[in-house]
């Protein structure tokens, strides 16, 4: 489910005003930014907010929430050495009460789909203004989950894309690497059968006819997991 611009709180009474803070980016310039943002928001009536960390990719990500266990983390889910979902899901794995909320430049529906099916807490676009995600945090913090209205109107518009199974996915990005179905089968440890199930699938859900345009509807949508 998607959330824009709630502001319900789970809980009446906000119990931590102190968070911990991991900042994953691999650009050094948005990982400041982002620090003097917190930094400059913490005290007077608001929380405080204590950067514990800053990593510079996928891998160092999860390390740095597994050393760590923040209360919040921000997340860029595209970084090298690792994809979003999968520091998602290893997050998800090594501290589950990490609150994560994701910057992203990334405009393809279909992935910000999956990152919002992923559980993350928060989801906003890079270009949001700052004063925006800091006004959302304590909803984030509480419980909450909050999505950027633009970034909602992109999910929307990606129709069948968020969909798909993890298994269609899995085909998916077989096709596009140009596998038969047999080798297809034989990688996942299905028949051929239930792969021509998937493909039937996935040209339905992404309202396609042919092999070209499901590979051209993969790319514009970010379908194709990083190798």
């Amino acid at each position: 489910m998607v959330y824009s611009g709630l502001s319900i709180y789970p809980r009446a009474i906000q119990l931590q005003r102190h968070h911990t803070v991991v900042i994953a980016d691999d650009h050094d310039i948005v990982r400041k930014a982002l620090a003097d943002v917190l930094l400059s928001e913490s005290g007077a009536a608001g929380p405080t907010f204590e950067i514990v960390a800053q990593a510079v990719n996928g891998l160092d990500a999860i390390a740095k929430v597994k050393a760590h266990t923040p209360d919040l983390l921000f997340l860029d889910i595209s970084m090298p050495h690792a994809n979003g979902l999968e520091i998602i899901n290893d997050v998800r794995r090594w501290s589950p009460d990490t609150c994560i909320v994701v910057l992203t430049g990334i405009t393809a529906g279909g992935l910000l789909a999956h990152v919002v099916q992923a559980g993350v807490q928060g989801l906003f676009s890079k270009a949001s203004p700052a004063a925006d995600i800091v006004e959302q945090l304590d909803l984030i913090l509480d419980g909450g989950h909050y999505v950027d209205p633009g970034l909602v109107a992109l999910i929307e518009q990606s129709n069948g894309a968020a969909s798909l199974t993890d298994r269609e996915r899995q085909t998916l990005n077989m096709i596009v690497a140009g596998k038969s179905n047999k080798e297809i089968a034989r990688q996942l440890n299905i028949s051929i059968k239930t792969v021509e199930k998937h493909r039937g699938s996935l040209m339905s859900k992404l309202a396609v006819r042919s092999v070209a345009e499901l590979m051209a509807r993969a790319l514009k949508d970010g379908l194709i997991d990083p190798i």
